[in-house]
């Protein structure tokens, strides 16, 4: 069976980072001791911390932002029970003291305080495809990612998606970085030929830091690479993974999400040999990119590589249960995992270590 790209870059990092070369990161176990707030939504996607004991949490399929207050242990509506801001969000991000919340059913992005009050929101731009922005920097530019237009079967969908710089007023988009392309397979059926992406293959991940540096952690190299403002790259080492076969039994989880009905039809996506050696990604706000890790359906832990500006590897933080870490702020992460009567909203002390670089 030939490996994907990312499968000799991981074997590549492992020995190096067995070979004695250097000290390894140090692993952070996080506890089992949480604060924990229930909520009824089926899963929660993305977190922004919103300072002190207040979280933002994204739940895309109850179509709501919600507000976490594990002072008061609850959950509340961003904009309250009747607010009419929100239609469709899908994702979120804070820059300074406003928190950014993407509509796609609204085609805008909404512009919020810290507490809680919509303050104005941002029309998607036609120059940029109707694409809402996923970050801003401290002297208010946007960012995007840009994918590929489909075009006829999908077959658009191999070519490269972009990290897009405009000014505040959505003016003057400027790419900054090209992502991988998909891992894209031709698919024949009934219905005609079309190309899908491989089930378990991954995809770039990227952040940016207030002073408008850009990471991005390169799926098929496995190493983070940082843009720097005045445009130079720093080229991330390889990072320490195994490599993880997409298993009958993966295949097997992965089909019962969907409806008995609908089953057929995911049988015949095409499916990736290696699982992608990260599945997300986010910033911290001390300027470090977090990476969630595949694993294996036997793993006990989850785990984070958490890679600083030099594109080394500080430390792996290993979080056990179900639980997936969606952000971090100053000693503590949040994390969500799925429980019988809706998802289970944690939080987790955080303990400093020492640079090993």
């Amino acid at each position: 069976m030939r490996l994907a790209p990312h499968a000799l870059s991981a074997a590549a990092g492992l020995s190096i980072a067995c070979g004695g070369q250097k000290a390894p990161a140090p692993v952070v176990r996080l506890g089992t001791a949480a604060d924990t707030v229930a909520s009824s939504y089926g899963e929660v996607t993305q977190s922004v911390w919103l300072g002190g004991d207040r979280w933002a949490v994204l739940a895309p399929a109850d179509q709501t932002v919600g507000v976490v207050d594990f002072a008061r242990r609850k959950v509340e509506p961003l904009g309250g029970a009747r607010g009419k801001e929100l239609r469709n969000p899908s994702a979120l991000f804070r820059a300074g003291d406003t928190l950014y919340v993407d509509d796609w059913g609204l085609r805008r992005t909404s512009l919020w305080t810290l507490d809680g009050r919509f303050v104005r929101s941002v029309s998607a731009a036609d120059a940029l495809r109707g694409v809402l922005a996923r970050a801003r920097d401290s002297v208010g530019r946007f960012y995007f990612e840009v994918t590929p237009r489909p075009g006829s079967e999908g077959q658009g969908n191999r070519d490269s998606a972009a990290v897009v710089r405009t000014g505040p007023e959505l003016e003057h988009p400027d790419t900054l970085v090209r992502l991988a392309p998909l891992d894209i397979a031709q698919v024949q059926s009934n219905a005609g030929r079309r190309f899908e992406r491989r089930v378990f293959s991954g995809a770039d991940c990227w952040g940016v830091l207030p002073d408008g540096s850009v990471w991005v952690a390169r799926v098929y190299d496995n190493r983070v690479d940082w843009r720097e403002p005045n445009g130079t790259w720093i080229r991330g080492e390889p990072l320490p993974d195994r490599v993880l076969e997409v298993t009958r039994y993966d295949r097997e989880l992965f089909l019962r999400r969907f409806p008995p009905d609908l089953r057929s039809t995911a049988e015949q996506l095409p499916f990736a040999p290696v699982k992608p050696p990260f599945e997300a990604g986010f910033t911290s706000p001390t300027g470090e990119g977090w990476l969630e890790k595949s694993r294996a359906p036997a793993d006990s832990a989850r785990r984070y590589h958490v890679v600083d500006r030099h594109g080394h590897l500080a430390r792996e933080i290993q979080l056990t249960g179900r639980g997936r870490i969606l952000a971090v702020a100053s000693g503590a992460v949040l994390a969500a995992e799925p429980s019988r009567d809706g998802a289970r909203i944690l939080r987790l002390a955080l303990p400093a270590v020492t640079a090993t670089h």
